[in-house]
């Protein structure tokens, strides 16, 4: 089994680190800036420098290299889930998307927005894409050294995408997983107020003003005040940004599991000894809608 992990400007992937766990520790690196990327914790990596994203020309390439591999795995990132399925094709091999555990025989799938898991298995050799935040890495284990390999490749003249322009992700309607902020609405914020519609449209409207993306709990989705796409949780979009701001979230069990590691944690909770409240580094002891109408204040944003 080996990881691909295509690389833009020397930068890897979402999930990278976990698809080469997954694979056992084996990666190709393809791509642009690939020798200061990183290695991801791999122990043996190919670097194959082609320049610019090309997945139609890169993923002709692979197949002759890759040809022997028994499973192929790349990060479900949007250019690894652009680059899995033309390589599939190009090895002529079935394609498992969306994966959160991947064997040599098969994977275990998730479906309708991680609700549903599928078990699939493979005759033969196949690829796959693995879900980012889903099997996790300890970050502070140590690195080996790998071994590592310039892998020569003569891109084909083939069809292919031509990138007009590469533009900054919409925070609004950015994949949560990848959401580097996330201000997230709890039951403490939308319940109990006289218009939890405007509430919601606040707190958008300070996400925006803060570079974040809004993200909620399943009390909240349930309730049909926020869409499913943006719930939290063991059953909805596992996450880990560098900040996450818990309004009027206690911590539930099925919520905390789907947070990962987030590096800077501000809970806003009228309950002081909430799991959210212990496990911030910041705890605002306070009234979720209050402290969320004055932070649009300082900011300027009118309701």
């Amino acid at each position: 089994m080996k990881a691909v992990l295509p690389v833009r400007d020397g930068v890897l992937p979402l999930g990278a680190a976990e698809t080469v766990a997954e694979a056992g520790g084996a990666a190709v690196l393809i791509g642009s800036g690939v020798a200061r990327a990183g290695w991801a914790g791999a122990h043996t990596v190919w670097c194959a420098e082609v320049g610019a994203y090309a997945p139609g020309r890169w993923a002709a390439a692979l197949a002759e290299p890759l040809a022997d591999t028994d499973v192929i795995l790349l990060p479900a990132s949007p250019d690894g889930r652009d680059l899995a399925p033309r390589l599939a094709a190009a090895l002529e091999r079935p394609l498992l998307a969306g994966a959160v555990r991947v064997t040599s025989d098969g994977a275990d799938l998730v479906r309708w927005a991680g609700r549903v898991g599928v078990p699939a298995t493979a005759a033969g050799l196949f690829v796959a894409t693995l879900l980012p935040g889903v099997r996790g890495v300890d970050p502070s284990a140590p690195q080996p050294d790998p071994a590592v390999h310039e892998l020569a490749l003569q891109l084909p003249d083939v069809p292919d995408c031509e990138v007009l322009e590469v533009l900054p992700p919409d925070p609004g309607t950015a994949d949560l997983a990848e959401a580097p902020r996330i201000l997230a609405a709890g039951a403490g914020l939308l319940r109990g107020v006289e218009d939890p519609t405007a509430g919601v449209a606040l707190l958008r409207k300070v996400a925006t003003a803060l570079g974040a993306s809004v993200g909620a709990t399943r009390v909240v989705t349930d309730a049909g005040w926020i869409g499913y796409e943006r719930q939290i949780g063991t059953t909805g979009v596992l996450v880990d940004p560098e900040l996450y701001v818990a309004l009027g979230i206690s911590g539930a069990a099925q919520h905390m599991g789907g947070l990962g590691r987030p590096r800077h944690v501000v809970s806003v909770n009228t309950d002081p000894s909430c799991p959210m409240t212990a496990q911030a580094e910041l705890g605002i002891v306070a009234d979720a809608p209050a402290v969320l109408a004055e932070l649009a204040t300082r900011l300027g944003i009118t309701p």
